[in-house]
């Protein structure tokens, strides 16, 4: 079963930024996410072939002032539930508000894990009222994806989007399950150690994607340090689409043909396409997902052919 750990979803940029023009906290907007997404769940669906399982996650930062409302993919999943996953939004910053949320997303609204972004959120990973909502996330068996390294807005603060803070957390909570977005690029190296110390710490591989060079250094890294097995896959989307990403993915090599680069094995990089994330995570596959987690013949045609028809 192929799984897309990452996508995001919006009906109109006050989604993204409810600050207005004038506020210097107001996200400054890559032409991507300038693109309103209106009818998000039909586009979102189209791009996510040939994925089984989408996690769309929420999100909250009162210091940019921005939302992707938890009600709203609460009811997107419930109208997708054979596909669809949510993870609430969660800003820890108002840990009172936090706590009620985070039980609200789990017992009302039926979201399965956390989305938590630091650095768009103005604090640190470790402090004490962020630790307690990571405590009770552990305690009813909800991952936290953590939005590291890449951001959006100059307003952010990236010295609390590096990776390396999260290794307190894991000691703290070792059964905690984690995920760092986008392999904490640029803070690679550190994602991947962390991922070698923790057994409860993964990453995925959504954005980095996008430069193929970067992807490749990345990806190599794992490979050597023997963590391949602790890569998820994800999208991206809408930066981009599900087949975009796994061709790029499995172009990586392409880059080093003819040198003496090593190339990665080619069933690594389909190990991470076809990982049974959501069983690493605790989480249930969707209602009308099919057949065995991994390395499905159906599911490797598919993908092969997808290939070729895009080279082609």
């Amino acid at each position: 079963m192929i799984t897309d750990c990452y996508t995001l979803t919006w009906d109109s940029l006050a989604e993204l930024s409810l600050a207005s023009d004038a506020d210097a906290h107001r996200p400054r907007l890559p032409d991507w996410a300038r693109q309103p997404l209106g009818a998000g769940a039909a586009r979102l669906l189209t791009a996510a072939a040939p994925v089984d399982a989408t996690i769309v996650l929420g999100f909250k930062s009162h210091y940019l002032g921005a939302e992707i409302a938890n009600e709203r993919i609460a009811a997107l999943v419930s109208e997708h539930s054979d596909r669809l996953i949510g993870f609430a939004g969660i800003d820890p910053s108002s840990p009172r508000e936090a706590l009620a949320e985070l039980s609200r997303a789990r017992s009302e609204l039926g979201l399965k894990g956390l989305a938590i972004a630091p650095a768009a959120q103005d604090f640190h990973p470790t402090n004490s009222h962020a630790m307690r909502v990571y405590g009770e996330a552990a305690e009813r068996g909800m991952p936290i994806l953590f939005h590291t390294g890449i951001t959006i807005t100059a307003a952010t603060k990236l010295e609390y989007a590096q990776p390396i803070l999260l290794d307190e957390v894991a000691r703290e909570l070792p059964n905690l399950k984690i995920v760092i977005a986008h392999m904490g690029y640029p803070w690679v190296h550190e994602t991947v150690v962390l991922l070698a110390k923790h057994p409860n710490v993964y990453a995925e591989i959504s954005w980095i994607l996008n430069e193929p060079w970067q992807a490749y250094q990345a990806l190599l890294s794992a490979h050597q340090f023997g963590v391949m097995d602790k890569l998820l896959f994800g999208s991206g989307f809408p930066t981009s689409t599900a087949s975009r990403s796994i061709e790029a993915l499995y172009s990586l090599n392409h880059l080093v043909h003819g040198t003496n680069l090593p190339a990665i094995p080619r069933e690594a990089l389909r190990g991470i396409v076809e990982r049974d994330a959501l069983a690493l995570l605790g989480i249930a596959a969707p209602r009308g997902t099919n057949g065995p987690p991994v390395a499905q013949p159906s599911h490797h045609e598919e993908i092969e052919a997808l290939l070729a028809e895009t080279r082609g």
